[in-house]
Parts: structure tokens; C-alpha cells; sequence
């Protein structure tokens, strides 16, 4: 059974910083192109970073460009999302991701192949 976990959401003040961790077990880390998602509310679910398999190439919706940086641990398994900067307009629900495809195709949510259960983050202003 295949599972994302995610932490590290919570309450920060804008112009903030927060890190996400997501734990995937039950698939070889190393095989999936790995990413963030966010879910504001009563707003669609949207891209934020997607990583590649090996950790080389990287994706940013333009909203988070220069903010945000996704990386991967491989010794680890374990992903991460350091946020920076952060605005009330980051307040969302953010999910890990997982899929088979390429990092580059992944902003594309429906060939997603799992989703984490989403962790809460809340800037203040």
C-alpha cells in the first residue's frame, strides 16, 4: 500500500519561512517524479513544483518562482518543499504527489499516480 505523508504546515506570519516533508513508503522513491500541489479555499487544486526523478531538473508555477524550492533525499526518501517569503496568498492545503510520467508533465494532475493527505499552511498578514 502506497503512502505520502506529509508535515511541517502550520501558522506563520507573512514574510515567513516553512519547510514541507513528505515520506512516501510502499513505492521505490527513486522510480517517481515527485511534487507539490496546493488547494486553496474554494479555489481548484494547483501546480506549485514538481522535481524529477533524480533530483536534477525542477518546475515552478510562476507564483512561487524565486520563493519556493522543492528538493529530494534520496538516502533519505524523503521530500521536501522550502517555502520563503510567504504571503496570505500561499494559505492552502498542500499536498505531495507522485507519478510515473516526467517531472515536466506532472503539473498535469491527472496523470498523477498518488496523492499524500495534505498538510495546512496559514499566513497570517
Amino acid at each position: 500500500q502506497v503512502r505520502l505523508v506529509e508535515a511541517g504546515g502550520g501558522l506563520v506570519q507573512a514574510g515567513g519561512s516553512l519547510r514541507l516533508s513528505c515520506a512516501p513508503s510502499g513505492l521505490t522513491f527513486g522510480n517517481y517524479a515527485m511534487g507539490w500541489f496546493r488547494q486553496a479555499p474554494g479555489k481548484e487544486r494547483e501546480f506549485v513544483a514538481t522535481i524529477s526523478r533524480g533530483g536534477i531538473s525542477t518546475y515552478y508555477a510562476d507564483s512561487v518562482k524565486g520563493r519556493f524550492t522543492i528538493s529530494r533525499d534520496g538516502a533519505k526518501n524523503t521530500l521536501y518543499l522550502q517555502m520563503k517569503s510567504l504571503n496570505p496568498e500561499d494559505t492552502a492545503v498542500y499536498y505531495c504527489a507522485a507519478a510515473r510520467t516526467s517531472a515536466q508533465t506532472m503539473g498535469n494532475m491527472k496523470i498523477v499516480d498518488y496523492w499524500g493527505q495534505g498538510t495546512q499552511v496559514t499566513v497570517s498578514s
